[in-house]
C-alpha cells in the first residue's frame, strides 16, 4: 500500500472509489451517496489521529493530511470527503455524520462535553483477563458506555490458557453481562480466535476496550496472524500493565475485518448514555416501575418493588448502588451542561435545607413545650 503526503492530486481517487481494507463496504458507499460533496474527488478513512495529521485511507493510498478546517473534529474511523484545496493539495472537505461513536466524558476535566474515542464501528469488544480479580462494576460501567454507542457490545475473556481461574472468571462474567455475548479466547493456543470473528459482520469494524496489560495487543496479533503490536508485562502487585499502545488505529484484516486499537483506558465517564443504562440495567428499571407510587424513592416506602427484591436477593445491593452510582454521574453531566437543571438543582437543595431546618425548629419548639406543660416537673 501507498503512503503519500497528500501534496498533488496524482492519485486522486475517483468518487466511487473507497479504501476497501478498512470496510468499505457497500452500505457505507450508500452513506457516501447519501451525504453528497459535489467538490470531493475522493473517498476515505481516519486510520489515526497524529498530533499535527491525520493518516486517511483513500483508494489504494494513505494519506497524511491536515485536520478538516471546519465542522467537527475528526476521530479515527470516520468516513470523510477528500478534495482539493486552493493550491491544488488534497484536504478533508467534510466528516460524514457517524453510524455509531463511542463516547465518555472528558478525563480529569470539569467539562459537559463528550470525549469521542471512535466512530463508525459495528462492534464493541470489551476485554476482560482472566489473570486478575473481575471488577463487576467497571465491566458494568464500560457495557453501558458500548450499549449507547450505536454498536453491538461483546464481552471478550483473554488469556484462558490459565484454566486453574478461566471457568469462575467466565461464569461470573457470563451472569453479569446477560444479553452480551461472550467470547472465551487464548491468544497463546489459538482458542476461540475464529468465534471472535464470526461475531462481526462481513467487512465490519470492531474496537477493543480494555485495562493495559488485558491482553488487547497480544489478541490483535494472533487475530491478525503476525507480531503488529508490542506487548508487555504485567505487573504482579496491582495487575497493571505498561501501555503498550498509544494511539487509536485501525488495523484491516485480511478477511475485511478491521480492528480498532486503543490504549488502555483507566477510567471511564459516561456521558450522556441513558439508552446505555436502559439495556444494561434493564432489570433494575422494571422492579422500579413496579413500585405502588410512582414517585417512590426506594427509601423505605411502601410497596417498594425495588427494596423488596433487594431484601430477598432477587437485586444484587452491588448492582444496585453501581445503577445509583451511574445515575447520579449523568445527572451531574446534565447539569453541567444545562444552566436551567443547575438552577433547579440548587432551588431543590435550598428548599431541603430551609425545610430540615424548619423541622429542627419544630422539634426544639415541640421539646421546649413539652417541658412547660402541667404535670411535668421542672428542674
Amino acid at each position: 500500500m501507498n503512503t503519500s503526503s497528500g501534496s498533488g492530486l496524482e492519485s486522486t481517487n475517483h468518487p466511487s472509489d473507497g479504501p476497501l481494507p478498512y470496510g468499505y463496504t457497500p452500505a457505507v458507499a450508500q452513506h457516501f451517496e447519501d451525504h453528497p460533496m459535489p467538490a470531493a474527488t475522493g473517498r476515505g478513512r481516519v486510520v489515526r489521529v497524529d498530533r499535527n495529521l491525520l493518516l486517511v485511507a483513500a483508494g489504494a493510498d494513505l494519506l497524511h493530511l491536515p485536520y478538516p478546517l471546519s465542522g467537527k473534529p475528526a476521530v479515527t474511523g470516520d468516513w470523510v470527503w477528500i478534495g482539493p484545496n486552493r493550491a491544488g493539495e488534497r484536504q478533508i472537505l467534510s466528516v460524514l455524520p457517524r453510524r455509531s461513536e463511542l463516547s465518555r466524558e472528558r478525563a480529569f476535566e470539569a467539562s459537559s462535553e463528550a470525549q469521542v474515542l471512535a466512530a463508525n464501528m459495528d462492534t464493541v469488544g470489551v476485554v476482560v483477563p482472566v489473570d486478575r480479580p473481575l471488577t463487576h462494576n467497571r465491566l458494568e460501567r464500560t457495557l453501558v458506555a458500548a450499549w449507547d454507542s450505536g454498536a453491538t457490545p461483546l464481552v471478550i475473556i483473554t488469556k484462558a490458557d490459565l484454566a486453574d481461574v478461566a471457568d469462575d472468571v467466565v461464569g461470573k462474567v457470563i451472569l453479569q453481562a446477560a444479553g452480551v455475548d461472550v467470547v472465551t479466547t487464548s491468544a497463546e493456543t489459538g482458542d476461540g480466535i475464529d468465534q471472535l470473528l464470526a461475531h462481526i459482520p462481513a467487512g465490519g469494524t470492531i474496537v477493543l476496550l480494555g485495562p493495559s496489560g488485558a491482553g488487547k495487543s497480544t489478541l490483535i496479533n494472533a487475530l491478525v496472524g503476525r507480531d503488529i503490536q508490542d506487548t508487555g508485562e504485567v505487573r504482579s502487585g496491582d495487575f497493571r500493565g505498561r501501555h503498550t499502545t498509544t494511539s487509536r488505529e485501525l488495523v484491516p484484516l485480511a478477511n475485511g475485518t478491521v480492528l480498532m486499537d486503543t490504549p488502555g483506558v483507566r477510567g471511564f465517564g459516561l456521558f450522556d448514555a441513558e439508552d446505555g443504562i436502559g439495556e444494561m440495567f434493564g432489570d433494575v428499571e422494571a422492579l422500579a416501575a413496579g413500585c405502588r407510587f410512582s414517585d417512590c424513592s426506594h427509601q423505605g416506602e411502601p410497596g417498594c418493588a425495588v427494596q423488596e427484591a433487594l431484601a430477598t436477593g432477587v437485586l444484587e445491593e452491588r448492582r444496585w448502588h453501581n445503577y445509583l452510582k451511574l445515575q447520579r454521574e449523568l445527572a451531574a453531566l446534565a447539569r453541567r451542561s444545562d444552566a436551567a437543571a443547575q438552577r433547579a438543582y440548587q432551588r431543590e437543595w435550598h428548599q431541603k435545607v430551609v425545610a430540615a431546618g424548619k423541622s429542627q425548629r419544630w422539634a426544639e419548639r415541640e421539646t421546649a413545650e413539652r417541658k412547660e406543660r402541667p404535670g411535668r416537673k421542672r428542674r
